[in-house]
């Protein structure tokens, strides 16, 4: 079978329309119909149905979309293969993180890895679910929970902590509690919502502490899906919020309420592929973010 046909169903399947292949694979509509249909006639077989919808892969297209899954992440691996076998790192280098973690702390930081290393392409993939990165959905991961997915090569990157933080603005016409005991006093509270979706562990901690164990939470003004947009809400004056420190400590907007306060502290890791374990590029990116995280983490620290 033709590769690029094969890769062109690949992407159709995966996306679940025409429309979605075409943009992933930059190209046209109708040059990926084109090459459907083409397969199908070559196989003489009906790869997907097709409705109002999108996209259903009938059952000889799904044993194929399986098949070419595994022929693209071996090609994927060959490749990387390929551009590490040159002198100097090289290539381009897909890193996932999700949003804030990567935004506000990765991004700043990425200048300097870019020139110690000119000739790797970067491309951030932010997002607050996680990819697959045993299916070569990326070749490198940040993330602050542990790797659920096997064949995985994970290390513990920092420790980070946690605090309450306010706006100047709100501060001003609430007041600054000044023992936890205020926090009860007619102040407001920004949130992770759902909770069950949180990407950290007791990322609402701001809602209970100094409660005893098992007493109502703190009621949310305002509730946020990602730990980004429950910044910008503090930023904003909505509330007080407990946030990570790599969030919250070089934004000037922001101020520490009850500077003795702690609240829990989570792990971060740097994950990949078993197959990348090799990589020159994985391995010069995973270098570079354990020294920029001592250095954060020492930083900090005075």
């Amino acid at each position: 079978m033709d590769w690029d046909k094969l890769k062109t169903f690949h992407a159709a399947a995966d996306a679940g329309s025409l429309t979605g292949a075409a943009e992933t694979l930059g190209l046209s509509q109708s040059a990926v119909s084109r090459q459907i249909s083409a397969l199908e006639a070559e196989l003489e077989i009906k790869l997907f149905h097709r409705h109002a919808r999108g996209l259903l892969l009938t059952e000889p297209g799904r044993l194929l979309f399986e098949a070419a899954g595994e022929i693209a992440n071996r090609v994927a691996v060959a490749e990387a293969r390929v551009q590490d076998s040159r002198d100097k790192p090289t290539g381009a280098l897909r890193i996932t993180a999700p949003t804030a973690l990567g935004s506000i702390w990765l991004i700043p930081r990425l200048k300097q890895f870019q020139a110690l290393y000119p000739k790797i392409q970067l491309k951030l993939l932010l997002a607050d679910h996680e990819l697959d990165l045993a299916g070569l959905e990326a070749d490198i991961a940040i993330r602050p929970w542990p790797s659920t997915q096997n064949d995985l090569v994970q290390r513990r990157l920092m420790q980070v902590e946690q605090h309450l933080y306010a706006a100047p603005e709100y501060l001003a016409k609430h007041g600054t509690p000044e023992t936890l005991a205020d926090l009860d006093k007619g102040h407001r509270f920004i949130a992770y919502g759902p909770k069950k979706l949180a990407p950290i562990p007791n990322l609402n901690w701001q809602l209970t502490i100094g409660h005893e164990p098992g007493t109502q939470p703190r009621a949310a003004t305002i509730e946020a899906n990602t730990i980004k947009a429950m910044m910008r809400a503090t930023e904003a004056g909505f509330g007080i919020c407990g946030l990570p420190d790599y969030v919250a400590v070089e934004n000037p907007g922001l101020v520490r309420v009850l500077p003795d306060t702690d609240g829990p502290t989570f792990d971060v890791y740097v994950v990949f592929p078993e197959e990348l374990k090799g990589s020159r590029r994985v391995a010069a990116f995973r270098d570079f973010l354990v020294d920029a995280a001592k250095a954060w983490k020492a930083e900090a620290a005075e």
